[in-house]
C-alpha cells in the first residue's frame, strides 16, 4: 500500500511519525513523507528517502518575531497579539502567520497522494491534510501527542460532558475563522464544495482514526471515554544513536550519575546565563550536569568541570545513566525520562509542556514549574525535591507501567495499516 505522512512542527512533532513511517516501509509499503525543510535532512538520514519539504521551517516559527520582521514564520502568543493594540491589526497578523505558505503545501500533499491509500497527518494543518484527502477520496488518519479533542480528563476541573464539548466546539470555531480563508480557497481551487462546518468536525464526523501518542497512564479514564477510534498507544521515537554516543557514555562512567538538562527545540534567550545558573546549582548540591544543547547555541558558555555540554543525545540510552532529567516538557522526552525510570523536572517553555509538567507532578515522579520563572533558588529547591528518594522509587515503579517505544510504533503501524485496507471513502 501507499501511504502518505504529512508532518509538521518541531523534531519532536516530526520524529514519532517518522518511526511509524520507517515501520510501515519495513513492511514492504510505499511510504512519502512531508516534513518542514528544515527537517527533511534529518528524515531521510534515518532512512526515509522519499521525503520533501512542506511549508515553513518551524525552527524559524520558533525563533522568529512576526512583529519586526514581515518575513518572519512565526505565530505569536495570543498575549503579544493583544500589545498590538488594534484588534483588527491582530488578527490580521494572526491569520497571516498561521496560513503562510497553505498553497504550496496543498500542492505539495496533492501530488504526494496522488495513489495513496491512505493520508496521515498531525493536528499542526489537520485542514490541508483533511481537504486534499477528501479530493483523492482516500482515509484520513491523525497522530496526535496529546489530548487535542473534547473530553472530560484533562480539564483542572471536571465539568459535565455537554459543557465540555461546546467549550471545544467554540474554540475549534474561532480557530476555523482564523484559517477559514485560506481553507476556502484552498477547496475552491480542488473544487470541493464550500464547507459549512468546522473541519474538526468533518474529521471526526468522517470516522478518521486518531491514534493517541502517549501512554495511558497519563489520562487514567481516557481510555474508556474515547474508545477505539482514539486509542492511546504510548509514545513513539526512533531512538537514534548520535556520533557522540560513546564520548557521553565515558564521561558519565567516570563519575557520578548526572543530571540531565536540555530543552530541545524551544529557543533560550541566554545561553550563557543557563548553562552558568545550572553549573552554580549543581555544585552546591554536589552534582554533575549534562546538558544537551538542542538546536539552542551554547557557544559563548564556559561549562565548569563538573557540567559536560553536548549537541545531542540517544534518551533512551542516556536516561538511565542519570539521576534526574530535567527538560522542557515535550511529549517524547517525557516519556523517555519516566521509561528510563528517572525522576523529572519540567521547566516548560510553551504550548502543550504545562500539561506534561501537570502530570508528572500528579504521577509523584517529579515537578513542574515555568522555565521563565526558574531562579537560582527555585532551581535548588526542585531538584532537591526531584531527587528525593521517595521521588526516585516512584519513578522506577512507574516505568514498568509504560509501553516500550518497539510496541508503541508496531501498533500504530497495525492500525494505520488497517485503515488503509478499509478503502476509500464512497
Amino acid at each position: 500500500m501507499k501511504f502518505a505522512v504529512s508532518i509538521h512542527g518541531t523534531r519532536g512533532d516530526v520524529e514519532p511519525c517518522a518511526a511509524v513511517a520507517l515501520e510501515l516501509q519495513r513492511r514492504g509499503h510505499d511510504v512519502h513523507m512531508a516534513v518542514p525543510p528544515n527537517l527533511v535532512g534529518f528524515v531521510e538520514s534515518a532512512g526515509l528517502a522519499t521525503t520533501v519539504g512542506y511549508g515553513p521551517d518551524s525552527q524559524k516559527q520558533l525563533q522568529g518575531d512576526v512583529f519586526e520582521r514581515p518575513d518572519a514564520l512565526t505565530a505569536a502568543a495570543p498575549a503579544d497579539w493583544l500589545r498590538l493594540g488594534n484588534p483588527l491589526i491582530a488578527l490580521r497578523k494572526a491569520r497571516a502567520a498561521a496560513t503562510r505558505g497553505w498553497t504550496q503545501m496543498s500542492d505539495t500533499l496533492l501530488a504526494m497522494a496522488d495513489g495513496a491509500d491512505l493520508m496521515v497527518s498531525g493536528t499542526a494543518y489537520q485542514e490541508i491534510a483533511a481537504n486534499v484527502a477528501e479530493f483523492r477520496r482516500i482515509p484520513l488518519a491523525e497522530v496526535h501527542y496529546f489530548p487535542v479533542r473534547a473530553n472530560t480528563q484533562v480539564l483542572p476541573v471536571r465539568l459535565p460532558s455537554a459543557v465540555v464539548n461546546t467549550v471545544y466546539s467554540m474554540g475549534e470555531w474561532m480557530h476555523w475563522q482564523l484559517l477559514k480563508p485560506a481553507e476556502t480557497e484552498q477547496r475552491r481551487a480542488l473544487r470541493l464544495p464550500v464547507a459549512k462546518t468546522r473541519p474538526v468536525r468533518r474529521i471526526v464526523g468522517a470516522g478518521s482514526l486518531e491514534i493517541q501518542a502517549y501512554d495511558a497512564v497519563f489520562f487514567p479514564g481516557l481510555a474508556g471515554e474515547w474508545g477505539e477510534r482514539r486509542p492511546l498507544i504510548g509514545s513513539m521515537t526512533l531512538q537514534l544513536p548520535t556520533e557522540i554516543d560513546g564520548e557521553v557514555a565515558a564521561w558519565i562512567a567516570a563519575g557520578t550519575p548526572p543530571i540531565y538538562f536540555g530543552f530541545g527545540s524551544m529557543p533560550l534567550d541566554s545561553p550563557a546565563e543557563a548553562v552558568r545558573l545550572i553549573s552554580d546549582v549543581c555544585a552546591e548540591l554536589g552534582e554533575r550536569a549534562l546538558i544537551c544543547a538542542g538546536f539552542t547555541e551554547f557557544g559563548g558558555a564556559d561549562p565548569a568541570e563538573h557540567v559536560k555540554v553536548v549537541a545531542s543525545v540517544n534518551h533512551a540510552a542516556v536516561f538511565p545513566s542519570c539521576r534526574a532529567v530535567v527538560h522542557h516538557g515535550g511529549a517524547g522526552t517525557t516519556a523517555a525520562g519516566i521509561r528510563a525510570g528517572v525522576p523529572t523536572l519540567v521547566l516548560w517553555v510553551a504550548a502543550e509542556q504545562p500539561l506534561w509538567g501537570k502530570q508528572v507532578q500528579r504521577l509523584g515522579i517529579g515537578t513542574t514549574r515555568r522555565f521563565s520563572a526558574t531562579t537560582r533558588g527555585s532551581l535548588l529547591a526542585d531538584l532537591r525535591a526531584v531527587l528525593s528518594p521517595q521521588t526516585a522509587e516512584s519513578s522506577r515503579l512507574l516505568a514498568a507501567r509504560m509501553t516500550p517505544a518497539s510496541g508503541s510504533v508496531a501498533t500504530a503501524a497495525d492500525l494505520l495499516e488497517a485503515a488503509a485496507r478499509n478503502g476509500r471513502p464512497e
